[in-house]
This record gives structure tokens, C-alpha cells and sequence, in this order.
């Protein structure tokens, strides 16, 4: 099924919704508009059943093929949420909302999943059931894990789910996959140091905390370069640091903020037991107090090896050979889909967006998501159901 079929047809279309979502981005939990205008599109298209308030803001579509008493069923999944970066990309459909825009192609991932379930529910040339499901919150709050605890996989029984993102350094139209790790787990990690103010002219007399956070961070440092393993990966990074508020008055705390990425979780475990030691630690030596956290985020994203070879099948089907490339390594950014596929075989590839010239990047307040890529992504998944669901009569 390549992708100069049916969805073809309703590019134009499909390029409409993606840009009105573009134009009214909601936070995680808050796509009130989004949820709203999937469902109404769902129902539009004639799914079968559609489901709303899963995870707050998360809408399930239900699409039975030509025999859906086979019982056979997948999942697709698209993210919905935007992020709080105000928009500089000067599109006549910019964000209506400052502070808030579409910075990581979510309202792309949307519309991909609702041109594959217009398609679907159309065509039907399948077995089985199709769940297309739109997902809230995949940025920082864990949108994926709600839907998982809230009992995703119990009210709608599948076999596989696959996601797909967007990736704008990767030439438009191409495929990248990856057995096993694709994406890193990640932590956030918190500290509080408390020490004694005091004038900065006669520092004798307090215990400065900035001094003690210097130590931390170089610190900090050794724990991967000494303590994984060098063949395999970790990130501890101290990306922000806050205290004092004038020239010459030494604080009485200092905050730190930062990141930790791993694939394994046994260096995960590693990670969080020497940062918490280091920065028990040092502020010992110094005569101080500290408080610190790691706080889990998400999983490694982890592709299961035959749904990630099923996937790459299907993307070859609708690009060629060619255009679908293995992924030569895992990147360290995190993703929530981990959390279904620690739930539930299936697997996660990326899709070029590149238009060739200086494209930014995710997360860059002048992103913009590339509409051409819009019917390949929605005929990958049509592919899937197609290809794993095929029509016996």
C-alpha cells in the first residue's frame, strides 16, 4: 500500500486539521479542544466506538474490520500535547496562544493517526480490530503511564501497539528504526543546599553554599566517567543553578536542577545511588545540609524485535527500500510510549521531516511541522493494520 492511495486524496484536508491544531495548542491534561475535536472527527469518520476520558484528556477510537470476531487487535498511538515555548515561527496559523505551541509535531502526529483512522474506517480491509489512540501529555507529565494505569490494555486487548514521531534532522519521508533501545529512561534530579549566609567581604563567617555547589557539580561529573562502565551509556547533567541575589551577600541556599539519562536499568540504579551519595556526600565535608531527589520520569524506550522488523515491513511498503534505514545508534532524549511498551510488545520509529535547508529543531520556538510528511505517516500506519490484520474472506 504505498502511500499515492486514498489518503492521498485527502492531503489537503488532512493539512487543514493539522494546522488548526497547530493554531490552539493545549498544555498536558489540558487538550480540552484536541480531545474534543479527535472524537468529533472519529465518530465524523464512522468508527465504531469512541472512547473519551481516558487519562483526562485521552480519546480511544474503536475501528472493527471485515471480521472483527477473529479477535485479533493492534493499537497506534499519536501524542496530543503542545509545550509552554512561545512561538517564532511567523505561519499565518501561529499559535493563537502565547506561550504555548506546537514545538514537537504533536498536532502532526494527531492528524497522521486521523488521516489513517479516516482510511480505515472507510476501506475496512482488514480483520480484527484497529484502537487509534490519542494520547495526552506525553511532555514531562506521563500521559502514557496514566493510560496504562487507568487500564489501556484491559478495556481495549491488543497484540501490538506502534508509535511514531517525527524527526526533523532526517530527510523527509524517511524512515529510521531500531532494534531495542531507541530512546534513554530519564530522571530529574533536585537538590537543596543549605548553608550559612554570610557578607561576601568576610566569608569566615558562614559556610557558603555556592562554593559547595561548585564541588557538587564537578563532583557529579566523575559519577559516569568512573563509575559506568565505559561501553555503556549514562548522563548526569546539572543544567541549572540558583542562588543569591546581589553582589556581595553570600546565600544561605543554593538549588540546582538537572537530568539523568540511562538505557539499562541497572545503570539507572547506579546513577541514582551515587548521586544521592555524592551530594550527601560533599555537603558533609563542607559542614552543610542537602537535600536531594531523583525522580523518575520514564523508561528506556525499548523496541520488541519482531514488531520493530513488522514496522519497518510496513514502512517499506509504502516507501521503498530506500527510504528505510536502520538507526545507527539510540538517542538519549526521553519518550512515555515507553511506558506501553513495557505494557505491551510493539515498537517506535521515526520519520524524517527534514525539508533540506536549516530546519529547527524539536523543542525550538520556530519548529514547525513539515505537512508533506502528513499522508506518509498516515498510510505507515493504515500499512500496519493492513499488513498484521489481513483479510482472510
Amino acid at each position: 500500500m504505498p502511500v499515492h492511495n486514498r489518503i492521498a486524496d485527502f492531503h489537503a484536508e488532512m493539512t487543514a486539521w493539522r494546522r488548526d491544531f497547530h493554531e490552539h495548542p493545549e498544555l498536558a491534561f489540558e487538550e480540552v479542544r484536541t480531545s474534543r475535536v479527535v472524537a468529533e472527527k472519529l465518530r465524523e469518520f464512522g468508527c465504531d466506538e469512541v472512547v473519551t476520558g481516558i487519562a483526562k484528556t485521552g480519546v480511544v477510537g474503536v475501528i472493527r474490520g471485515n471480521n472483527a470476531a477473529s479477535g485479533r487487535a493492534i493499537g497506534l498511538r499519536a501524542d496530543m500535547d503542545a509545550l509552554p515555548i512561545l512561538e517564532e515561527t511567523g505561519a499565518p496559523y501561529a499559535s493563537k496562544t502565547p506561550g504555548k505551541m506546537h514545538a514537537c509535531g504533536h498536532d502532526g502526529h494527531t492528524t497522521m493517526l486521523l488521516g489513517a483512522a479516516k482510511y480505515l474506517a472507510e476501506t475496512r480491509n482488514f480483520d480484527g480490530t484497529v484502537y487509534v489512540i490519542f494520547q495526552p501529555a506525553e511532555e514531562n507529565f506521563g500521559g502514557g503511564e496514566v493510560m496504562v494505569k487507568e487500564g489501556l490494555f484491559e478495556r481495549f486487548p491488543m497484540e501490538r501497539v506502534f508509535g511514531l514521531h517525527n524527526w526533523p534532522s532526517i530527510p523527509a519521508g524517511t524512515f529510521v528504526w531500531r532494534e531495542g533501545p531507541v530512546m534513554a529512561a530519564v530522571a530529574n534530579l533536585e537538590v537543596k543546599i543549605t548553608g550559612k549566609g554570610a557578607h561576601g567581604a568576610m566569608p569566615h563567617n558562614g559556610n557558603d553554599p555556592i562554593v559547595i555547589a561548585a564541588a557538587m557539580v564537578q563532583a557529579l561529573q566523575s559519577i559516569v566517567a568512573r563509575n559506568v562502565e565505559p561501553v555503556d551509556a549514562g548522563v548526569i547533567t546539572i543544567a541549572h543553578i540558583n542562588g543569591g541575589h546581589t553582589y556581595n551577600v553570600i546565600p544561605e541556599t543554593v538549588t540546582m536542577l538537572g537530568t539523568a539519562r540511562w538505557f539499562g536499568p541497572e545503570i539507572g540504579d547506579l546513577l541514582e545511588k551515587r548521586f544521592l551519595e555524592t551530594v550527601a556526600g560533599i555537603a558533609a565535608a563542607f559542614g552543610a545540609q542537602a537535600e536531594a531527589k531523583f525522580i523518575r520520569l520514564y523508561p528506556a524506550t525499548i523496541n520488541e524485535v519482531e514488531s520493530v522488523h513488522i514496522a519497518a515491513d510496513a514502512a517499506r511498503a509504502v516507501q521503498g527500500e530506500a527510504r528505510v534505514l536502520p538507526m545507527p545508534k539510540p538517542t538519549m532524549g526521553g519518550e512515555d510510549f515507553s511506558f506501553m511498551l513495557n505494557a505491551k510488545d510493539g515498537a517506535y520509529l521515526m520519520l524524517g521531516g527534514g525539508r533540506g535547508e536549516q530546519d529547527a529543531s524539536l523543542h525550538h520556538p520556530k519548529y514547525d511541522f513539515n505537512d508533506e510528511i502528513l499522508p506518509v505517516g498516515a498510510s505507515w500506519w493504515a500499512s500496519l493494520a493492513e499488513r498484521l490484520l489481513p483479510r482472510k474472506g
